[in-house]
């Protein structure tokens, strides 16, 4: 699906970011390791190899993880929250988790050796998607309740400068409202929002033939993933009385809080589908590249406050 020169240049892009031609060939030595395990801190980030997932908190041992706290370099932590819900017939179902994880660790790798990702959380408020199999919804106050405890687990371990980076929008309400709360309740500095907010509302065309950003599994979301992640599309006819043919039982639908929501129609979600074929990998580098640079700048700053 990819061109090759674009991909290049894409990986190029990356690399200055700190994720270098090395880790997308597979590659998995670490470059230049001091005693503690980090890379050499003789040169700047976009000069050295590191290893990508250093920067994952789930992919680095006990060990590791205590002396990079001990070493005073690590500051802040990324927590990723996502969705396991519908994206039409052709993304997978992870796409709002792997996209959110994606942002954050090339934000990390950027500012590495500062901050570290955490697991992102999988599941979202997704009520609206019930009536599509295979979405797993979760209530507000338990989506709230994982994501402080995330935040009270890393101040534990002497984390105190958080960033939620979302990648779903059924989260955004919980999230504004979640960030003053746990500030109150922890005394940490801690902000919130989703990686596309950093897309304003009059250069949205800039990015998308269609002028729709966020969207869902459309132009905006298929370019993402044809730059980040082209294994978890499919290539896939759309049946419009396929999707519709499942009945859903009333109660156990009303458990988990399903609503109808009133843009959800058959035929929009077939639009949504027929936009997703405007979506090219040159535009989801641009919309990562953007993001990337956007939440850095947040995150940095927040750093300055830390110090």
């Amino acid at each position: 699906m990819l061109k090759k020169r674009s991909r290049r240049r894409f990986i190029k892009c990356l690399g200055a970011s700190g994720l270098a031609t090395a880790a997308v060939s597979g590659t998995s030595a670490y470059a230049q390791e001091e005693s503690s395990g980090h890379a050499s801190r003789d040169k700047p980030a976009h000069e050295r190899y590191l290893n990508p997932r250093k920067v994952l908190l789930y992919e680095n041992t006990r060990k590791e993880v205590r002396e990079w706290i001990a070493s005073g370099d690590l500051k802040a932590a990324i927590i990723p929250t996502g969705s396991t819900e519908q994206h039409n017939e052709h993304l997978e179902m992870c796409m709002d988790t792997e996209a959110a994880k994606f942002i954050s660790q090339q934000v990390a790798l950027k500012l590495y050796p500062k901050v570290i990702v955490t697991t992102p959380v999988p599941f979202g408020i997704s009520p609206h998607w019930m009536n599509r199999q295979g979405t797993i919804t979760v209530r507000k106050e338990i989506f709230k309740g994982l994501v402080y405890d995330i935040c009270c687990s890393m101040k534990a371990h002497g984390i105190n400068t958080m960033l939620i980076v979302n990648g779903h929008g059924g989260n955004s309400r919980a999230l504004y409202e979640m960030v003053p709360e746990i500030r109150s309740e922890l005394g940490i500095t801690i902000d919130g929002f989703s990686y596309w907010s950093s897309f304003p509302r009059e250069r949205r065309n800039e990015f998308t033939e269609s002028g729709i950003i966020p969207g869902h599994a459309d132009e905006f979301e298929t370019s993402f993933a044809l730059a980040a992640f082209p294994e978890r599309i499919r290539r896939t006819t759309y049946d419009g009385f396929e999707p519709y043919k499942w009945g859903s039982n009333k109660e156990d639908m009303d458990r988990v809080g399903y609503v109808d929501a009133e843009w959800d129609t058959p035929e929009w979600d077939k639009k949504s589908f027929e936009d997703s074929h405007l979506a090219t990998a040159e535009k989801g580098e641009r919309v990562i590249a953007h993001a990337v640079d956007w939440v850095s700048e947040k995150m940095f700053a927040m750093l300055g406050d830390s110090d």
